[in-house]
């Protein structure tokens, strides 16, 4: 009788599972399509099942053909790429500063990145907003 309830549990939990799958080989820093992913019925642990929570994010690493993807190999978009000149907003209180930096690292929205501080040469840390800027508040 365990034997038996043990089966239905292992079928059971299978039945119905979708996980994405790469379509082809994906390098890392490509914005995913509809054309890049496939929908198997196949149960894999950290695997993907809804594709619109895929599609329009950025590969992280390479995804490789027929292989699950997880959402640890996705990320937004980046929109600061290393090196870049981006506007740096400090705020403290109601007092806000505005000035320009060099992003150390590449980041997307959200992100947690090192910029210097163009005119004093100070390196910060500072949060990505969607439009590039980085934004230091405390």
């Amino acid at each position: 009788m365990i034997r038996l309830a043990i089966l239905l549990c292992c079928l059971c939990s299978h039945a119905g599972a979708e996980t994405l799958i790469a379509a082809r080989t994906i390098p890392a820093r490509t914005i995913l399509g509809p054309e890049d992913i496939l929908i198997r019925d196949v149960s894999v642990a950290g695997g993907m099942a809804d594709p619109s929570l895929a599609i329009g994010q950025e590969a992280r690493v390479a995804l490789y053909a027929g292989r699950p993807i997880r959402s640890a190999d996705l990320s937004a978009p980046a929109v600061v790429e290393r090196n870049q000149i981006i506007q740096i907003i400090y705020r403290r209180g109601g007092i806000v500063i505005s000035t320009e930096g060099r992003a150390l690292d590449r980041a997307g929205p959200g992100d947690w990145i090192r910029v210097m501080n163009l005119s004093s040469r100070a390196t910060i840390t500072a949060q990505i907003h969607e439009s590039g800027v980085a934004v230091v508040s405390q």
